[in-house]
């Protein structure tokens, strides 16, 4: 059976595993082929137990490629007969659920009542064929979906180094008037007017789902007019493809002309090494020609040479490597072809590529979610001396207030810019909300005020011209604009029924290491518990998920002991969490998928205490935006009411006022907090206590979140 397992695990994974380490293949094999092993439904299973370890080993390119992978798995050995049946009969009076290590134990009781009056057989059969209808028309709008997402990237156009102005004048200022944007038949922006300054750095900022991507997807198309023709715009919102190419040549190759004159180069030497060994073997006859044509590509060598010294081409490969360097990249990393690195790393590179490129426009799309603190803080100093113009979408409030110098703020389907960083914009828009608030209370008192005085003396002869003037400043006032102000956001976290006596979860000299790799973690020794509030903070790649791994029971030690009350219910939310979502379901289907027989009500109330309420609860899950979606799975994870809860970079992708929302949230929720990140607003609002992970080791740090960030800034 393992025999047939290899074979399968080489057929699948193909050459990459012939240069994995033969002890990490041999525990792949043996996991897969254990009689007990529950493959899941498509591979879900494989996924959970091997997926951090095919990544690891190199085995896959990413995490979206694993889960390929593992369904591929599934799929194969189910064919070889390797693969257990699933039952015929499940009994649900006592159902089990896996709640991503939620609870380590599942008691036994009788299902909630469902309300509502029973069906009958008919009723019944006309709602399963409605709800099959459905499902395929939420199936046909994704597919559709995702054709217009890959006719947007389509539709984007190649940007590359320029070294001249020939398209043009210099792009500077950039007028964008009276343009409309919608998606899905909803408008996002109606009779919008922006002007962007040359050299300005801006940040777009507004609610979740307004827009703002779609806004800038539009620019950088050039699909909105008063975008000059040869504006060079580049959207830094995917991630580059992985091939055989090095990261250093990956940013590099952005340079076309650099990189056609080179291999120019190169194609004329390696002629002109051919012409003299002609020339020394020949007998003298056609030496002439030769000499000719020798002729010839000296003078478009020197040329090329004129033309590379012009553009500054020596420079180019040591202003690629120290972008790199800035965003983490070791020297042997910028060796590595791209194929080799995660999403996130090849995020890094997209913005790498951007940043060497320097386009008259640049649109960053929450360019910090994948980078660690020391990464931030360089790109920080790099946007800070950004001579041309940019637009940011961020989360990050101190990222924004360090890097900008003019807000856009989309509310209501309306863009308005404010001059200043986002605290000067939030001070700014309080204010105007106050002025706002007040003219309207004056001009509706002065209004009731006019209109007594009308309703009093209508009838009365003497007053009638008096009443008349009246009339006519009423008439004249108008009504002051309504104040449109966001609903507020709520993040309610459940408190816990029961609260476990200590220990929760204690640390006993426990080491890590994935099997056939080094030792990450050595004699390791801390508790959590229900008072806990810690953020965990170190540079990407050091191990900081993995500990949440081996806190939740996902991972286990290799020596010592990691002890968990028995009791104690975990909730553990990553990203790993959001992309998993059912795209073509929506949040209430999805939340009554994971926990059957649950009411309705009870899970839209649940939503709700996360802002998925009303018609948003409905919506397939494709068109929510990045925050949205994040909420979805805040609900699905905290629904059990656990007494701890684990956060892996919580705030990417959620809006500013998401974020406030969330600290709130963490602030009053009675349980044990420890979460994964780099945003300095939420951890100095949420969390007590530091834990600096660096050399195997996790160790309090002693100071404030700007303790920190001093710390390294000095190193």
């Amino acid at each position: 059976m393992t025999e047939v397992a290899s074979s399968v695990v080489h057929e699948v994974i193909g050459r990459r595993i012939l240069d994995v380490d033969q002890p990490i293949v041999d525990y792949i094999v043996n996991v897969l082929a254990d009689d007990d092993f529950d493959f899941g439904e498509d591979g879900e299973g494989a996924f959970e137990s091997i997926g951090e370890l095919l990544v690891g080993a190199e085995c896959v390119s990413d995490f979206a490629e694993c889960r390929q992978v593992c369904s591929k798995l599934s799929e194969k050995f189910g064919k070889h007969g390797l693969v257990k049946p699933k039952p015929t009969v499940r009994s649900l009076t006592t159902p089990f659920r896996m709640d991503d290590g939620m609870e380590e134990e599942v008691k036994k009781k009788k299902p909630e009542p469902i309300d509502g009056p029973l069906l009958t057989e008919r009723d019944k059969m006309k709602l399963e064929r409605r709800k099959r209808k459905e499902e395929r028309q939420r199936e046909a709008q994704y597919q559709i979906h995702l054709a217009e997402m890959e006719a947007v990237k389509a539709g984007m156009p190649v940007v590359c180094v320029t070294h001249d102005n020939s398209g043009g004048p210099t792009v500077k200022d950039i007028h964008m008037e009276n343009f409309n944007i919608s998606v899905g038949g909803r408008d996002l922006i109606v009779d919008g007017n922006v002007t962007l300054s040359y050299g300005r750095h801006y940040g777009l900022v507004g609610r979740n789902g307004t827009g703002k991507t779609t806004f800038l997807r539009y620019m950088a198309m050039h699909a909105i007019d008063g975008i000059p023709s040869n504006c060079q715009i580049l959207h830094v919102e995917q991630e580059v493809v992985g091939d055989e190419t090095t990261a250093l040549q990956c940013v590099l190759n952005s340079d076309i002309e650099r990189t056609q004159l080179l291999e120019e180069e190169a194609r004329l030497v390696a002629r002109q090494r051919e012409l003299e060994i002609e020339e020394a073997l020949g007998d003298g006859k056609g030496n002439k020609n030769v000499a000719s044509e020798k002729d010839a590509i000296g003078q478009r060598l020197d040329g090329i040479y004129k033309r590379l010294e012009l553009i500054d081409a020596d420079s180019a490969e040591a202003r690629a490597a120290t972008i790199l360097a800035g965003l983490s990249f070791s020297p042997d990393m910028m060796k590595k072809p791209t194929k080799a690195f995660s999403g996130g790393w090849r995020m890094r590179i997209a913005l790498a590529r951007a940043l060497f490129i320097e386009p008259d426009l640049l649109l960053l799309d929450e360019p910090t979610n994948h980078l660690d603190l020391h990464a931030v803080l360089w790109l920080e100093s790099y946007l800070v001396k950004w001579p041309k113009t940019f637009i940011v979408v961020s989360h990050a409030r101190e990222f924004l207030n360090t890097v900008v110098t003019d807000i856009l703020h989309l509310q209501a389907q309306k863009l308005t810019t404010y001059r200043g960083n986002y605290d000067t914009f939030e001070r700014t828009r309080e204010e105007q909300i106050k002025n706002r608030q007040k003219a309207m209370e004056t001009s509706e008192k002065a209004r009731a005020h006019m209109q007594a005085f009308i309703d009093k003396f209508r009838y009365n002869a003497k007053r009638a011209s008096l009443v008349q003037s009246r009339i006519k400043a009423l008439d004249r006032m108008g009504h002051v604009d309504e104040i449109v102000n966001d609903p507020d956001y709520k993040f309610e976290f459940p408190t816990p029924d029961d609260r476990p006596g200590p220990p929760i979860i204690s640390f006993s000299d426990a080491s890590f290491g994935y099997p056939g790799g080094p030792i990450l973690f050595k004699n390791l020794n801390f508790g959590i518990d229900l008072d806990s509030r810690i953020a965990m903070v170190g540079p990407n790649g050091i191990g900081k998920s993995t500990i949440l791994k081996l806190i939740a029971g996902e991972l286990q030690p290799i020596s010592g002991t990691v002890f968990r009350s028995a009791k104690v219910r975990i909730a553990v939310f990553s990203q790993h969490h959001v992309d998993g979502l059912d795209l073509s379901s929506n949040p209430l289907l999805y939340m009554m998928r994971c926990f059957p027989g649950v009411p309705e009500q009870k899970l839209r109330s649940h939503l709700g205490s996360f802002g998925v309420t009303g018609n948003l609860a409905l919506q397939p899950m494709y068109t929510l935006s990045g925050g949205q979606k994040s909420r979805v799975a805040f609900a699905k994870i905290t629904f059990k009411k656990p007494h701890i809860i684990l956060l892996d970079e919580p705030s990417n992708h959620l809006d500013l006022d998401a974020v406030e929302a969330l600290i709130q949230g963490l602030v009053l929720y009675q349980g044990g907090i420890l979460m994964v990140s780099h945003d300095e607003h939420l951890i100095s609002g949420s969390v007590e206590e530091l834990w600096a992970v660096s050399e195997g080791r996790v160790t309090p740090f002693h100071g404030t979140f700007q303790d920190y960030k001093k710390k390294l800034q000095s190193a």
